[in-house]
């Protein structure tokens, strides 16, 4: 999966951040995801929200390809910008979860690229609401002088006031976490009526809230949990779970891999060693990227990408559609990254992201070069085949295991 351009360095801590959080005995909890409604796939669109959700410029081929939408028809995409870590599809992308906050429930997409937990509110005018649940904000919770803004390379965005509050999340509670609340939103989101807003699963450094920034939901009740884990069961073509305080072992098979994360810019960050296509021999390679459930495709190194699709007949990588694209009809390898010694394998089904256009038997890959990234992004196509572990105890960590099924 999942957002703004200041996640491109981490800040300092600049005082306290609230905590308040649950009860003094342990817990644990687990969060049901539900999938949204369905609508037509944008390959290009997950590009360019990628690219804008860490603050990259998008260069004009994609732009135009995701202009073209998948129906064949201009999409306002270009004119209204992009909502980086709302990727969009029913399926394998965006699953959404419910959250408390105050006295509403709404509708939250779980994001471990990003540090915020922001909101719909009823700050907003009444147009920008349509079809969202919402934070009624209390003016006597609000954090003085507190203020965030999410900006895109187009100028487009959101930004708001903040408040401390009750957020409920699977049961437990914390009594004074700090709710961004919209005053405004680009259009792009507000187009979203699935998605109420965002609750942020990196590290707390990447909090955008000025001028004091504040944890995040998972560091402000971390601490009360039976363990400081959560760990993330994304699906294939359904819904999976959140769990927190907690690792499920009936969920996986075989055992965790696990490899110590760069914290350093806020992102749960660390190498894989190497990768292998199909059948072939195994390629060792330093890949270094992060684990982003508010990605929807796999950003690789170029020379890793060219490898996988030159296994794949009839495949090309094209201006017209903005990345690598192949016949729809295609068998596709699996792939592999390497860590520590262990192969985590994507299946080859799940590469197939999307025909590009309706009823075209060209299809858009789940697998892209992160030229202009900067680094790798482990996204949703990478992550649901996977049970990921997020340990924040010391060292920080992360592991990995083939769900059950798989």
């Amino acid at each position: 999966m999942p957002s703004f351009t200041s996640f491109t360095a981490a800040l300092a801590l600049t005082g306290a951040a609230i905590a308040n959080p649950i009860s003094l005995h342990k817990r644990s909890f687990s969060v049901e995801q539900v999938e949204r409604t369905t609508f037509i796939k944008n390959g290009p669109a997950q590009v360019i929200k990628t690219l804008r959700k860490f603050g990259k410029t998008v260069p004009e081929h994609i732009q135009k390809a995701a202009d073209i939408g998948p129906s064949g028809e201009v999409s306002t995409l270009g004119e209204n910008g992009s909502a980086p870590a709302v990727p969009g599809d029913a399926y394998d992308s965006l699953y959404l979860s419910p959250v408390t906050l105050g006295n509403t429930t709404v509708q939250l997409d779980f994001d471990t690229g990003s540090s915020d937990l922001w909101v719909f509110s009823s700050l907003q005018p009444s147009a920008q609401l349509s079809g969202h649940d919402y934070y009624k904000a209390d003016a006597s919770k609000q954090i003085k002088g507190a203020s965030w803004k999410i900006s895109y390379g187009d100028g487009s965005g959101a930004a708001g006031k903040v408040y401390a509050d009750k957020v409920t999340v699977g049961g437990v509670t914390a009594t004074s976490q700090a709710v961004e609340a919209a005053t405004s939103v680009s259009a792009a989101f507000q187009q979203d009526t699935d998605t109420d807003g965002l609750l942020g699963l990196a590290f707390s450094s990447l909090n955008t809230v000025k001028p004091t920034q504040q944890t995040t939901f998972f560091d402000t009740v971390k601490e009360q949990l039976d363990q400081p884990v959560f760990v993330a069961t994304l699906k294939y073509h359904t819904a999976g779970t959140y769990d927190f305080g907690f690792i499920d072992s009936s969920k996986y098979t075989g055992d965790i891999t696990y490899v110590d994360v760069d914290t350093s810019q806020g992102w749960w960050q660390f190498d894989f060693e190497g990768y292998k296509i199909g059948t072939g021999s195994a390629v060792k390679s330093t890949i270094n990227g992060i684990a982003d459930t508010g990605t929807t495709l796999l950003y690789l190194p170029t020379a890793v990408v060219k490898a996988y699709y030159a296994k794949v007949s009839g495949s090309s990588d094209s201006t017209t559609y903005g990345g690598y694209v192949f016949p729809c009809s295609a068998t596709l390898p699996d792939f592999s990254l390497t860590l520590a010694g262990v192969a985590q394998t994507v299946p080859g089904k799940y590469v197939n992201y999307a025909p590009v256009e309706d009823g075209s038997s060209t299809c858009y890959g789940g697998i892209q070069t992160n030229d202009g990234i900067g680094f790798s992004i482990f996204g949703d196509i990478f992550l649901k085949s996977k049970v990921v572990v997020h340990d924040a105890g010391s060292p920080e960590r992360i592991g990995f295991a083939d769900q059950v099924g798989i």
